[in-house]
């Protein structure tokens, strides 16, 4: 394992920085990245027509998604590559098209190559309207690879 960086925000900006520019499924579905720090994302989607299922709310694999993309923004922001090894998710209320959606994802635990995340996924200035957990496991390599190693080198 690297030492830590000396700016762990400054770290976790940079990582969400080079992980949105190749993030296309993210982009495609109009997300923002509102904020990033270590252990924790922001993100917010907007509920278009083309996200409604027959039920004209939005459908649930649309708010995974959106909670799952701040899952990831969180779990990466300490530059160690972080996939999912599991992920569930608790529907509690519909969202409909013209919300806008924001997914508040925290670190519970980060323990050895395993970590526990928290994402509330609410209407914005509104209700809650879904709960994701997600597991983490980090793989080798970083996500901005050598970029811990030239911090401590200045």
């Amino acid at each position: 394992m690297t030492e830590p960086h000396p700016n762990p925000q400054a770290l976790a900006e940079e990582v969400a920085a080079s992980m949105w520019s190749r993030d296309r499924a993210t982009q495609a579905l109009k997300m923002q990245l509102l904020g990033v720090k270590p252990g924790y994302a922001l993100v917010s989607m907007p509920v278009q027509g083309d996200m409604l299922n027959g039920h004209q709310t939005c459908h649930g694999g649309y708010l995974f998604t959106l909670a799952d993309s701040a899952f990831a923004y969180a779990c990466n922001s300490h530059n160690q590559n972080t996939v999912a090894s599991a992920c569930h998710i608790d529907f509690l209320a519909p969202a409909r098209e013209g919300d806008v959606l924001e997914a508040e994802a925290v670190e519970r635990s980060l323990t050895g190559r395993t970590g526990v995340y928290d994402v509330t996924v609410r209407v914005r200035g509104g209700k809650t309207i879904a709960l994701f957990r997600g597991k983490s496991y980090r793989i080798s390599g970083e996500v901005i690879a050598g970029l811990q190693q030239a911090a401590h080198a200045h």
